[in-house]
């Protein structure tokens, strides 16, 4: 789970950030961190600052071309980024963002 807070909950002392919750079988990509945070205003800011964070996530995350892979749901408030503008879908203050990879068995 992805989660910008509001500003009102960080110190003067720090800058705007969101904070990025990870679902379990992401958490390997980000040393077992279950929160990251970082400052994107798209998803697609937020996939190149995971990567710059953590080399080869957004290999895992996203196609060549940038798309999500098709395996990979990304939801902003609950609403899949499918049905809003894609990877260049806006995550603004106090929206929680979730990267769920589909998990298949049977």
């Amino acid at each position: 789970m992805i989660r910008r807070p509001p500003r009102s909950t960080l110190s003067s002392s720090s800058a705007a950030s969101d904070v990025y919750k990870r679902q379990t079988p992401l958490r390997r990509l980000t040393n077992e961190k279950d929160e990251v945070n970082s400052e994107a205003k798209t998803v697609s800011e937020l996939m190149d600052d995971l990567d710059n964070q953590f080399p080869g996530m957004k290999n895992k995350v996203c196609e060549p071309d940038g798309s999500i892979r098709k395996f990979i749901n990304i939801y902003i408030n609950d609403e899949d980024i499918r049905f809003l503008e894609g990877p260049e879908s806006t995550i603004k203050q106090d929206d929680t963002v979730s990267i769920i990879p589909a998990i298949a068995g049977g």
